[in-house]
C-alpha cells in the first residue's frame, strides 16, 4: 500500500574532535531527531553529520551536501535538528542558514523549539540563537582562561615544537617531554650555533638534513622557517612566553633542552651582523676547501674537477690571478693525505694521553671546590639585580613620562634576563647536570685520536676537528706540503709533554725548500 508520509532528514553537528572520538555527541543527537520524526509521523530518508565543525562556519561539508540534495527534491523536506545550537552558534550564521534551508525547499523543525514565521516566533528564535552564540563565546573564553592559567603555572598548552611530545601525568593533565632522537638533534643544533661551531643557519640546515630522524617538509628538506623558529623559541630553554596572553619568561615544568644563556646567545647572534651563508659546494667531496690557504698569497684554496679523457679529476688550487701559484692544481688525494699525516703526528702516545686525562681529572675536582665560592658570588650578583629591579619598578610607578617608562621597562627586561641566567648558573654550579666523564667524553676522543673523528662520514665532525685542533687556516705548498700548522693550545701542550716534537709534517726530508715563495 502506498504511503504519503512526509519525508524528513536529520542534521547533526559536533564542534570538537573529542566529541567525534567518544561517539556520544552525534549518535545521541541523531536518536533524538529520529524520535521526534517518529512522533510526528515523518519518514527519515537521510542523515547528515558534520564532525568537528564549528557552529560559526557556514562552509561545512555535510551541510552543503544536504542543501544540494534539498534543491534536487521535488517536494518539501523537513530538516530536523536536535537543538538550535546544532545549526549555528551565532545569530548571523543562524539567519543565513535558516534562509538557505528555506530557499532549498526545506522546512526547519526541532524537538527543542518551534520554528514559526510570525514576529513572536522569530523573536524567540533569535533570542535562542543569541543565547547559543553567547554560550559559544563564553565556552571559548573559559577555555582560554584555563589555558592561560595552566601556562602561568608552567605547563605548555599549545602544540609542542619539534623535539617535544605530550605525555599524560594524570587523568586531566599533560606535560611536554623530550621526544628522542629529535630532542638530542635539536639540542646539538642550538648549542652548536651558540658556540660558533655552526656559523650560519645553512650549516644548521645541513646538520639537520643529515639526520633522517629529523622531520622535514613535503619536498624532503628542512626549511629555514623551521630553523628560525627553533632558534627563537624560548620553550627550548625551559621558559614559556605567550605574548597574546601577556605571559613572559615563566619557568616551565618541562625539561629544557638548552640553558637560557645559550638561548640569549643565539638571539644575539641572530641580531648581529649577518655572515655569508655557507657555500653550497662545501661538502664531503672537498672538506678542506676554504680552510687550507695558498702558501704564495695566503688566500683560501678553492677546489673543483678537471675533465680528463675518461673521467673528471678532483683538485685544490689557488684562484688569485696575481699569485705565482694561480691555476697550479694540487691533487685532492695528495693534499688530504698530507693532512691525514699531519693529524697522525698530533696524536699523543697512550702514556701522555693518560697523563693529560689524570690532569683534567684533578682540575675537575679542584673546580668543584671552587664552585662553592662561585655560588656565593653569583648569589650576591643576583641580590644586586633584584635590588636594581625593585628600584626600576619604583621609578616606573612614580613617573608619567611615556618615553622614560618605556626605557625603564626595557632595562627591567634586561635585568629579568640577567636574573634567569644567574639562577641557572647557581643551580648548575651547585648541581652539575652531568658527571666529569660524560662532560669530557667527546673532548677526550678528539684529543686521543683526532684522525678518528676526521674520518667520520659527517661533515660537521670534520668541521669540529678543523675548528678545535687548529687556530687558523693552514698554508700549503705544492712542493713542501703543509707549513707550520697553527695548532690549538691543548694539542700544543700534549706535544710539549711528548718531547717537543715539531708540528711540521716531515714529508720530503730536511733539504731547503725549492718550489714555493717565503
Amino acid at each position: 500500500m502506498a504511503t504519503n508520509r512526509i519525508k524528513a532528514v536529520t542534521y547533526c553537528r559536533v564542534s570538537s574532535d573529542k566529541q567525534v572520538r567518544t561517539g556520544h555527541g552525534l549518535s545521541s543527537q541523531d536518536v533524538r531527531c529520529r524520535e521526534y520524526a517518529s512522533r510526528m509521523g515523518y519518514e527519515v530518508i537521510a542523515s547528515y553529520q558534520d564532525e568537528g565543525q564549528s557552529g560559526k562556519l557556514m562552509d561545512r561539508p555535510k551541510l552543503k551536501e544536504m542543501l544540494a540534495d534539498l534543491k534536487k527534491s521535488r517536494e518539501q523536506i523537513v530538516v530536523i535538528i536536535d537543538d538550535i545550537s546544532r545549526l549555528a552558534r551565532d545569530v548571523q550564521t543562524h539567519i543565513a542558514l535558516r534562509s538557505a534551508i528555506l530557499s532549498a525547499g526545506g522546512k526547519l523543525e526541532s524537538p527543542s523549539i518551534e520554528f514559526g514565521e510570525d514576529s513572536d516566533s522569530r523573536l524567540v528564535e533569535h533570542l535562542l540563537a543569541s543565547v547559543a552564540a553567547h554560550q559559544r563565546e563564553k565556552n571559548a573564553e573559559q577555555v582560554r582562561n584555563r589555558m592561560r592559567a595552566r601556562a602561568q603555572q608552567g605547563f605548555w598548552v599549545a602544540p609542542p615544537p619539534v623535539g617535544y611530545q605530550f605525555q599524560k601525568i594524570s587523568s586531566n593533565q599533560s606535560l611536554i617531554v623530550r621526544k628522542e632522537p629529535q630532542a638530542s638533534i635539536v639540542q646539538e643544533a642550538l648549542e652548536s650555533f651558540a658556540s660558533g661551531r655552526f656559523e650560519t643557519q645553512t650549516e644548521i640546515k645541513d646538520f639537520l638534513e643529515s639526520h633522517v630522524e629529523f622531520p622535514r617538509g613535503r619536498d624532503g628538506k628542512v626549511h629555514y622557517q623551521r630553523i628560525k623558529a627553533m632558534l627563537t623559541h624560548p620553550l627550548y630553554s625551559g621558559r614559556i612566553t605567550l605574548p597574546k596572553w601577556d605571559i613572559y619568561n615563566v619557568k616551565g615544568k618541562h625539561e629544557a633542552l638548552i640553558s637560557y644563556e645559550t638561548y640569549l646567545k643565539n638571539q644575539d647572534r641572530l641580531r648581529g651582523v649577518a655572515k655569508a651563508p655557507a657555500r653550497k659546494d662545501l661538502s664531503l667531496d672537498f672538506p678542506l676547501r676554504g680552510f687550507v690557504s695558498c702558501s704564495g698569497c695566503g688566500e683560501p684554496l678553492t677546489s673543483g674537477h678537471t675533465k680528463g679523457r675518461y673521467k673528471h679529476y678532483p683538485y685544490y688550487f689557488c684562484h688569485r690571478k696575481t699569485c705565482s701559484e694561480y691555476g697550479k692544481a694540487i691533487k685532492k688525494d695528495q693534499l688530504e693525505s698530507d693532512f691525514d699525516e699531519l693529524l697522525n703526528n698530533l696524536r699523543p702516545s697512550q702514556e701522555v694521553f693518560e697523563l693529560a686525562k689524570r690532569t683534567f681529572d684533578d682540575l675537575w675536582e679542584d673546580r668543584k671546590e671552587k664552585a662553592k665560592g662561585e655560588v656565593l658570588s653569583l648569589k650576591a650578583k643576583l641580590a644586586e639585580v633584584a635590588k636594581q629591579s625593585d628600584n626600576l619598578v619604583a621609578h616606573i610607578a612614580g613617573n608619567d613620562n611615556g618615553s622614560i617608562i618605556l626605557a625603564y621597562e626595557r632595562k627591567l627586561r634586561d635585568l629579568e634576563e640577567q636574573r634567569i641566567v644567574l639562577e641557572e648558573k647557581i643551580e648548575n654550579t651547585r648541581h652539575p647536570t652531568t658527571d666529569h666523564s660524560t662532560t669530557f667524553r667527546t673532548a677526550y676522543k678528539l684529543l686521543e685520536n683526532p684522525v678518528f673523528m676526521w674520518h667520520s662520514e659527517r661533515l660537521e665532525d670534520k668541521r669540529t676537528v678543523l675548528r678545535t685542533v687548529f687556530t687558523s687556516r693552514m698554508p700549503y705548498c705544492r712542493e713542501e706540503g703543509f707549513r707550520t700548522a697553527p695548532i690549538a693550545l691543548p694539542f700544543r701542550v700534549l706535544r710539549v709533554i711528548e718531547g717537543g716534537k715539531s708540528p711540521m709534517v716531515p714529508r720530503r726530508g730536511l733539504e731547503p725548500p725549492r718550489g714555493c715563495p717565503h
